[in-house]
């Protein structure tokens, strides 16, 4: 096993193109194997476009919203790729056009139970895997990587915020998770889970989905909250503007001006 001074000047070598055959075998097992897009949701704060197209398949300036994050694992060299679906769940079909390896798993519950139900549906191929919010703007492809040391999160830091954030401890390991915050780093739907995480998760979240109330659950929340006993999760820190979450449709005209104002 690498230390993780060694696995930063490897793959720091292997991105320059002067890595050797010893440092690419030692690095192979830090491969990330294969990307999860959860992608079954509603989407319903977007209405009206998301009445008719699910949320990562509308487009921003041009671009669906989850090609910039589809484009930037195939960058990095990932070859297997899954993706929840749900709602419209026909319309995810187009993306084979483009990405012919794209495997679909599809979620009955989407419109019972929050996101846990997609991620319980991956199960185990969360292991040594990146998982994805479907409705998020990759502005910074580089931030999917090819190497992951271990099981990680992004968040960007923020002074005060309103929504999901992350707190670690000095070793930069994620130590809480709350509703808004000051000091604090902002969620942002991207993480990595290591082999052994993953399986993990995937035991975890079942296990967490069949209590009582489990259907409410975040699936995100299995680790930082109910079991987070089981994990140490690093805070990968990133900038604000690296990733866009588009949450509603004024929030979507801000970024697109091609899409009308709705009259009230």
């Amino acid at each position: 096993m690498l230390t993780e001074a060694q696995f930063q000047d490897y793959t720091r070598a292997e991105a320059e193109g002067r890595a050797s055959k010893e440092q690419l075998a030692l690095l192979e097992p830090y491969r990330v194997k294969r990307a999860i897009f959860l992608a079954a949701g509603l989407g319903s704060r977007m209405a009206p476009l998301t009445l008719h197209t699910p949320k990562p398949l509308v487009t921003v300036n041009g671009t669906r919203i989850i090609d910039t994050l589809l484009k930037a694992v195939v960058r990095a060299g990932i070859e297997e790729i899954y993706m929840i679906r749900g709602y419209l769940k026909e319309q995810f079909e187009v993306l084979k056009e483009e990405y012919p390896q794209i495997v679909f798993l599809d979620n009955d519950d989407y419109d019972k139970a929050n996101n846990i139900s997609s991620a319980v549906r991956a199960g185990e191929l969360l292991s040594n895997a990146y998982v994805f919010e479907s409705d998020l703007v990759l502005n910074h492809p580089a931030l999917v990587r090819k190497y992951e040391y271990g099981s990680n999160f992004l968040g960007f830091p923020v002074s005060q915020t309103d929504d999901w954030c992350l707190y670690a401890d000095e070793e930069g390991y994620v130590v809480r998770q709350s509703v808004g915050g000051t000091d604090c780093h902002q969620m942002v739907g991207i993480s990595h889970w290591s082999g052994e995480d993953g399986k993990k998760l995937a035991r975890d979240l079942a296990e967490v989905y069949r209590s009582e109330g489990g259907e409410k659950v975040y699936w995100e929340q299995v680790a930082f909250l109910y079991k987070k006993e089981n994990y140490r999760v690093k805070l990968r820190p990133c900038a604000r503007g690296d990733v866009l979450e588009i949450d509603t449709y004024e929030e979507l005209r801000a970024i697109d001006k091609s899409y009308p104002e709705i009259e009230e």
